[in-house]
């Protein structure tokens, strides 16, 4: 149980280090990965309105079916694929991608490699 909370406060001062630095405007959105062991999303946020633009998660209609297990490298870069669609077709394509202090590998990296593939550039 201690080892949990301190893993979590860690990943905490990581992802405030990382949100001091990335911020997203209306030209350039911040893509925010969100993950836990069983699911992935993925957000487009522009920071100024404090609004969400788009979003896609394993959770979501349109994935639930395609993916089924969404805790696992294909469910993530189908995450991946769907908001890079998405994103395109509110014409964005220029993003700043937060991946909330998580390390930049695994189903993180599958998802940005995915959207990247889609065509947002980062």
């Amino acid at each position: 149980m201690r080892t949990e909370l301190i893993k979590s406060a860690r990943q905490a001062r990581r992802k405030k280090r990382v949100r001091k630095k990335v911020f997203g405007v209306a030209q350039r959105p911040r893509l925010a990965v969100s993950r836990s062991h069983r699911n992935i999303g993925a957000q487009v946020i522009d920071d100024l309105t404090g609004r969400t633009l788009c979003g896609v998660s394993t959770l979501s209609e349109e994935l639930r079916e395609v993916c089924g297990y969404g805790g696992n490298i294909k469910a993530a870069a189908a995450v991946g694929k769907a908001i890079g669609e998405k994103a395109k077709t509110l014409g964005i394509e220029q993003i700043c991608f937060d991946r909330a202090g998580r390390a930049y590998h695994g189903r993180v990296k599958a998802l940005a490699e995915a959207a990247r593939e889609a065509g947002l550039k980062f």
